[in-house]
């Protein structure tokens, strides 16, 4: 417990950097001005209501029946209200007097600021949406679920003090900034009117949700903003942390994730239990009628930054091979109590251009059948109703299509060319790098008879996609590297303009002929232990690189550009 309170702190702190917090950025500045504990009153707010609301918000909402975005249009009230009472002076002083009939005349809150913090920071705490990683998820599921304990009311408090600290160093900087120059000093009252003004502005844009359209066109112009900040969530020593905790030890979880594409059998696939609304279907799907199509099952929820940058992907792999025997389900498992209406949903399905069939999961049924804890979550399922891959959050796209591709073929169909994903300017594209050793090696298509540490012969039975290598001769494939003594071929599938490999020449006279697509590019004789262009093209493309080696050399990983 230590341990996952520690790592959800650091989280809480990273969020200060993603795109989350930038549609409630200038609420957060608005603690620079006012009474010398505004700050502190709105972290203190922020704190009680994130923490509160997370865990207890969704049982709420079904204990009163109220609707679930009742507390939140209150809440973007308070910041309208607040606004005001920045701009508009009369206001100013009624909210001072009022500020001061409600707590001790001795403890100058109508001065001090406090109070109005508070009110902020609570408010602040309704309308966050933040970027979660596995930890925050399990908590999440806990209290959505209703099965809350002090593991996760500690956790939970871990993550939004981690939060909260530095939105208080912006506050404090900023009021610091407005003390250093008398001119600021001086326009304090215009500077105020200002922020209310923006407060205002802000308010009534999270009310119709333009805060949401703002994060989406963000990150289609920046798909990588903030992408990975809570990678380290996702090691092998937070993975058994979070097994621990949740009292089991799955089958499929991200220490046993499968590497490079490779296809396993993880059993038959939970069926489709939940009884939510759906969407873009006219009737509710189960895994019976999807006999003999390839499922690719969809753990997501709208306000979730990285399941959006997953979005175009998803659109690209429906268009090019819904007609060929793929089918996408998003499952929308409510991450916020607001994402459990169906008119929120619907509305962001459309303006998020999700085109595959989308059932409502409010009640994380078919989260718990799948044992789930991640946005995004991806489970690809044959055409025989068995768990085949899976993959959790964001990137390794190409690895994902080649599943794709290949639950296809098995299916019986022919898929044709690859599916284009131009709308976010080829993110991930490039073929990523390429370790040979086996410590942390993938896409190897030899896998399944690979011995190493030992001098094998290998032989390249088909020819590598994307992402994908073969070798061919006498070869000895060690923990950092790959090592020949004599004649053999690596052979390359990849997506880039430039490749690069690190080799280490082991005695001289070695000789590298480098063929691309059947032509020969390049001839190395290498002399030193460093990186090597092999090739270099105008434009990126889908190639197969073949290499044929003499000599005794070694080779450690492929980069590319």
């Amino acid at each position: 417990m230590i341990i996952l309170s520690f790592f959800a702190f650091l989280s809480g702190i990273v969020t200060i950097l993603s795109p989350c917090i930038l549609p409630v950025l200038p609420i957060i500045l608005s603690g620079s001005i006012g009474g010398k504990r505004k700050p502190l009153g709105v972290v203190t707010g922020f704190v009680a209501s994130f923490s509160l609301f997370t865990l207890i918000l969704s049982t709420l909402v079904q204990v009163l029946q109220i609707p679930p975005d009742t507390l939140r249009i209150a809440a973007i009230a308070i910041i309208i209200v607040f606004g005001v009472v920045l701009v508009v002076p009369f206001f100013q002083q009624k909210f001072e007097f009022f500020a001061s009939r409600m707590v001790s005349r001795k403890q100058g809150a109508q001065k001090n600021g406090f109070t109005g913090g508070v009110l902020v920071g609570a408010s602040l705490g309704l309308l966050w949406t933040p970027c979660v990683g596995p930890i925050m998820a399990s908590v999440i599921g806990l209290a959505v679920s209703r099965q809350v304990d002090g593991g996760a009311v500690v956790i939970i408090l871990s993550y939004a003090a981690g939060t909260a600290l530095p939105m208080f160093g912006v506050m404090l900087g900023g009021r610091k900034m407005l003390s250093r120059f008398p001119r600021l000093t001086a326009s304090t009252g215009k500077i105020q009117r200002v922020f209310g003004i923006v407060m205002i502005v802000l308010g009534l844009a999270i009310g119709f949700g333009v805060d949401r359209r703002f994060q989406t066109m963000i990150l289609t112009a920046f798909p990588n903003y903030g992408s990975g900040l809570t990678s380290f969530e996702n090691s092998d020593f937070i993975q058994r942390a979070l097994d621990k905790r949740a009292g089991n030890e799955q089958e499929i979880s991200l220490e046993s994730a499968p590497q490079g594409g490779r296809l396993n059998d993880y059993g038959p696939a939970p069926d489709i239990v939940t009884d939510g609304k759906w969407f873009n279907t006219d009737k509710p799907l189960n895994m019976e009628d999807l006999k003999g199509k390839v499922v690719l099952l969809d753990f997501w929820t709208y306000s979730c930054v990285n399941c959006v940058r997953t979005l175009p992907y998803l659109r690209a792999w429906h268009d090019a091979y819904s007609e060929q025997g793929l089918v996408i389900i998003g499952v929308h498992s409510p991450e916020f109590a607001f994402e459990r209406n169906e008119e929120n949903v619907r509305k962001s399905i459309e303006e998020l251009g999700v085109i595959w069939p989308v059932v409502l999961d409010n009640d994380f049924e078919q989260w718990r059948a799948y044992s789930n804890r991640y946005w995004p979550a991806h489970y690809f399922i044959d055409a025989e109703g068995r768990i085949r891959y899976f993959h959790f959050g964001e990137g390794e796209y190409e690895n994902s299509e080649k599943v794709i591709r290949k639950l296809l073929i098995e299916a019986g169909n022919k898929p044709a060319g690859t599916a284009e994903t131009t709308e976010w300017g080829g993110v991930d594209s490039r073929t990523a790098e390429i370790y040979l050793g086996y410590k942390r090696s993938e896409g190897f298509l030899s896998e399944a008879v690979r011995k190493n540490e030992e001098r094998m012969l290998y032989s390249i039975d088909e020819s590598p996609v994307n992402g994908e290598w073969a070798l061919e001769g006498e070869w000895t494939i060690r923990q950092d590297f790959i090592e020949i003594d004599g004649s053999g071929v690596i052979e390359l599938g990849f997506h880039a303009k430039d490749v690069f490999l690190v080799i280490e020449p082991l005695a001289k006279n070695g000789r590298v002929e480098v063929e691309v697509d059947g032509l020969v590019e390049t001839v190395l004789i290498p002399e030193e232990s460093r990186l090597y262009r092999l090739v270099e093209f105008e434009n990126a493309e889908e190639r197969i690189l073949r290499i044929k080696i003499e000599g005794r050399l070694r080779f450690y990983a492929f980069t590319f550009g």
